[in-house]
Parts: structure tokens; sequence; C-alpha cells
């Protein structure tokens, strides 16, 4: 069954980037996000200290504990989010490093997702859907494509690499499935976490069990970050 669309038609104001935002979160919260039978995942510079909890054992003594999953909240099935993602690429031999901007609208139905961005970092309003087994992208510039995974299809839309698969469990809460070296905080948090060439970091608003804020690094440059209104 195919994935349903998200329905969001901004305001003219939308366009003034003064009042993107609030127009964009006031919009998102007076009008959900339609959520047939599917939608889903994913993208936080983690600001100031965040205590570390150690693990009670010797050889862990005074280190970061490694998270373990019966921990962390449970992996969220279904939500609707909002927020703001940036994403920026490394420099290459013909130019330096380059980054976009774009707001977004995510719902989410088990492994299927459907995202809408505005201001889509260079290719115009967006709609990027995932069924489970095919993700398709369609944009004012770049028409419709398909490809295997959001990944794969994030890249040959635009050039940008995103970790778009974990970003349902990162956005839970929770390592994801395939991450390593996952490390919690004095209130059981998932703080960082590892998904092969990408480094996590999460950043919580008070004592929220779910982040408000995550980025994403590789080594080789490439970054995402992403604010969470859940």
């Amino acid at each position: 069954m195919p994935v349903a669309t998200l329905f969001f038609q901004p305001s003219a104001e939308f366009k003034s980037k003064s009042k993107c935002e609030s127009k964009f979160q006031s919009k998102a919260k007076s009008q959900k996000l339609t959520l047939l039978t599917a939608m889903a995942a994913t993208l936080a510079i983690t600001s100031g200290c965040q205590s570390i909890k150690t693990a009670n054992t010797s050889h862990q003594s005074g280190t970061m504990m490694q998270a373990q999953n019966a921990d962390q909240p449970n992996k969220l099935e279904r939500f609707n989010i909002t927020g703001k993602i940036g994403v920026t690429t490394p420099a290459s031999d013909s130019s330096g490093a380059q980054g976009g901007s774009a707001f977004y609208a995510w719902g989410q139905q088990d492994d299927r997702f459907a995202i809408e961005l505005i201001g889509a970092l260079g290719i115009g309003k967006t709609n990027i859907e995932y069924d489970g087994q095919t993700a398709t992208l369609v944009s004012e510039k770049t028409g419709t494509l398909t490809a295997d995974d959001p990944e794969e299809l994030l890249q040959k839309a635009t050039g940008w690499q995103a970790p778009i698969s974990q970003m349902p469990y990162w956005i839970s809460g929770r390592p994801a499935p395939s991450d390593s070296a996952p490390k919690l905080d004095a209130q059981n948090r998932l703080i960082s976490s590892v998904n092969g060439e990408w480094t996590a970091s999460f950043t919580y608003k008070g004592s929220d069990k779910r982040p408000s804020k995550i980025s994403a690094v590789q080594p080789q440059g490439n970054k995402v970050v992403m604010t969470i209104n859940h």
C-alpha cells in the first residue's frame, strides 16, 4: 500500500526568512499531518556539559558507559514531528564546503514515512516518501526520482549525505540496532552513538527523554544537524 503524502501549504509570509520558522510551526500544530497508511524517518550539536554516567564495575570506572537497549525509551513506531535540518558537505578540489537548510514536517508509521521539506536544500519544496521498499522524491527542480533507499535518493537529488534510516531510532532517544558504542548521561539518556562512519550527538530540553536536537558527522566533513519538535 503506498505511503500517504504529507500535505503542507505555507502562507505567503512563510517565504520571509524572519517569519519562516514560526509560520511553519504554527501551521504544523493547527493542521495535523496526514497519516493514512504509513509515513517515517530522519535528522544537533551537543552544547554545554552533560554529566556522564559511569559503570559500577572498576574497569569501567571514570569512563562513559555503553548504553543498553533496556535503558532507552521504546522506539516510536508512529510519530509526527517538525523542525529544521541543516546539511554541510566537505570542501572539494573545485569548491569549498557547502551547506543548506530546510524546515521539515515528518510523519512515520512503522518503517514507512513521508517527509516534506520547505526551502529544501537548494532544490525547492520537496516531498520524500518511503514505503519500506522504494524511496520516492518529488521536487520542482528534480521532478520525480526513485531509489532503493532514502540515503541513495537524497544523494542522487542533492548530493547531500544523511543517515536517514537511523533517524527513527535516534528521534526516539535510543540507538539504532546497527549502532556501536552508544553512551548515556546520568539520566540514562542517549548522548552519543556511532553508526558506520556517522557519529551522532544528542541534546535534550530539561528532563525530556526524547532529544530536541541531533547532530551527525562524518570524518570526511559531512554533517547533518536536526532540531526536533515532538
